[in-house]
């Protein structure tokens, strides 16, 4: 059990293009033949949406009806106190593309919170919470071994709630999506307190005798960071504009030199020799604006490469322009979810 590899995508700051990396690094990892799950735990519950919801169909309202479970539901046996063991869950199955699938988010998840809170802050006192902090892991793990994964992507929110620190602790990867902008930088400044805060919660708790006895285990090893990807700039002759790119190395230098001693201190970071083949080993891409191509993407549920002439309504040279820089995102993710591969061998 748990041969998949569970990967964080995290910012403190909303608005820096998370749910659409996802989205779409998820869609390349399976093009590459990688059997994906993208989970959805934010409760804004965007992923969900881009991926299957539609202006033209009710297809969220028939999920929801249907017998495919969401997070809310697949965590309910432990969180809900109902103390039925955990079971794999069914998820949405993608028919364009066999080898993605999605648990769906729920917008009543956050109500989970206090339960996540009252197990981390007792760490441990209430034996009937014992098997809470475990509970996200394994259920990834039954699902994941049901469905064959072998990468599985979480969407999280932006908060720094109990429940973002049970989800990201039992990853085994994390990668910080950016936006080059102040708010960003802060928000990374922000980041080198609290994962060192969290790491230490669940060092104690993996310590209680209580938490040691329950039937879901605490992942013993932190999540690794992989990196940051510089998104949602304007380039201008292949590279980030000027006032972009002063941003983008800001926070570059913030994390060499600020978080990166921080998550080395905590065994937090990536083997050197995975690293070596980089000229920017912590910067995973830059990945400019998608520009008007994001609103056809959502519309069509269509990942952002794979846009079709029709689906666009483009003729001419604006589809010309269009088509060179869908192709270019095609390579810009396909770089990025081989290098994520090599660096997670």
């Amino acid at each position: 059990m748990g041969r998949e590899k569970i990967i964080a995508l995290f910012n403190n700051k909303g608005g820096v293009s998370k749910t659409t990396t996802t989205y779409n690094l998820g869609w390349m990892l399976a093009l590459l033949g990688k059997r994906v799950l993208i989970i959805d735990s934010d409760p804004q519950c965007n992923l969900t949406g881009v991926s299957i919801n539609s202006t033209r169909e009710t297809k969220l309202e028939e999920i929801y009806e249907s017998d495919i479970s969401n997070i809310k539901l697949a965590l309910e046996p432990v969180l809900g106190g109902s103390l039925r063991p955990l079971e794999p869950v069914k998820c949405y199955e993608f028919k364009e593309n066999s080898n993605l699938f999605l648990l769906p988010g729920n917008i009543q998840f956050s109500e989970y919170d206090a339960t996540y809170n009252i197990a981390e802050t007792m760490t441990g006192s209430f034996v009937m919470l014992k098997n809470v902090p475990g509970a996200f892991r394994r259920m990834v793990d039954l699902t994941s071994d049901d469905y064959n994964i072998d990468y599985v992507l979480v969407d999280m929110s932006p908060s720094i709630s109990a429940t973002n620190a049970n989800i990201f602790m039992q990853c085994d990867y994390f990668i910080v999506p950016c936006a080059p902008d102040y708010f960003c930088y802060m928000a990374i400044e922000a980041l080198t307190s609290i994962f060192p805060r969290w790491n230490k919660n669940y060092k104690n708790m993996a310590a209680s005798d209580v938490f040691k006895e329950a039937e879901y285990k605490l992942k013993e090893n932190p999540p690794i960071f992989l990196g940051t990807i510089q998104q949602r700039y304007r380039p201008r002759n292949g590279a980030p504009a000027k006032a972009f790119g002063e941003w983008i190395d800001a926070i570059n230098n913030l994390v060499n030199e600020k978080l990166l001693p921080i998550l080395k201190e905590y065994d937090m970071c990536i083997a050197d020799d995975k690293l070596k083949f980089y000229e920017n080993p912590y910067n995973l891409m830059n990945i400019a604006d998608f520009n008007s191509l994001i609103a056809q993407s959502q519309e069509h549920n269509t990942p952002i490469f794979l846009l079709s002439q029709e689906q666009v309504k483009q003729t001419g040279i604006t589809w010309s322009n269009m088509k060179k820089s869908r192709d270019e995102f095609y390579e810009t993710f396909k770089a990025l979810a081989e290098r994520i591969i090599h660096m997670t061998q």
